[in-house]
């Protein structure tokens, strides 16, 4: 317990980074686009999560998980890792997967 608030802490002295607001708000649509939203399956935990039915929507996910015993759902993005050459080098990215 007090490793973990020693963590909490170090993570919160940490100074922030002011970014452009414009490209926040762009990064985070393209973000927001490419997440799927999952009920949790019956039996799954934390420690062993498991997606169930995929669902169109984030408010749709809320309320659905709300109506069911477990109130879980997950959130996923995937991504493709690729080798891009910049100046000879390559560096590796990832790019979003669309459904």
């Amino acid at each position: 317990m007090e490793a973990t608030l020693a963590r909490v802490a170090e993570i919160q002295s940490q100074p922030t980074q002011v970014s452009n607001p414009r490209n926040t708000r762009k990064s985070r649509r393209q973000t927001e686009e490419g997440i799927r939203y999952f009920l949790a399956k019956d039996g799954s935990s934390i420690e062993k999560p498991e997606l169930g039915a995929e669902v169109a929507s984030e408010g749709e996910a809320l309320i659905k998980a709300f109506q069911s015993k477990n109130g879980v759902i997950y959130t996923v993005l995937a991504y493709k890792a690729e080798a891009e050459i910049q100046g000879g080098s390559p560096t590796l990215v990832k790019r979003p997967l669309r459904k």
